[in-house]
């Protein structure tokens, strides 16, 4: 089992930062790749970024790229997201997630079955 505990979630004006931490816990030696999924209200649940422990992958959802930086240390089981140039439609609960080994894939990385583990979710809120 792993944990995973987000926070840095807040209220921020468009074009404004902020700055996602998530913290693993529990049987982290298992941890293959981290992302970030987010939910806006009455949406599904959508993919936007994953690093992978090994190499360092990165993918990230197009409507992100050039805004949102993913990054991890390994040593204290941590994945951030850094958030800029922050726009209305970004306002959503942002969930960290834990890859499954037996699902994950550079074919899946973007589907919710490909995770394992979530954590309980932090809002973010872009006020235009």
């Amino acid at each position: 089992q792993v944990y995973l505990a987000e926070s840095g979630g807040g209220l921020v004006q468009a074009g404004g930062s902020l700055r996602l931490s998530c913290a693993a816990s529990g049987r982290t030696g298992s941890i293959t790749a981290m992302g970030w999924f987010r939910q806006a209200p009455g949406k599904e649940r959508e993919f936007v970024a994953v690093i992978s422990r090994s190499d360092s992958t990165i993918y990230y959802t197009d409507s992100v790229k050039g805004r949102f930086t993913i990054a991890r240390d390994n040593a204290r089981n941590m994945v951030y997201l850094e958030m800029n140039s922050l726009k209305p439609e970004d306002t959503a609960v942002y969930y960290c997630a834990v890859a499954d080994i037996t699902f994950y894939r550079s074919s899946t990385y973007y589907l919710k079955g490909a995770y394992k583990y979530w954590g309980q979710g932090t809002q973010v809120t872009v006020s235009s």
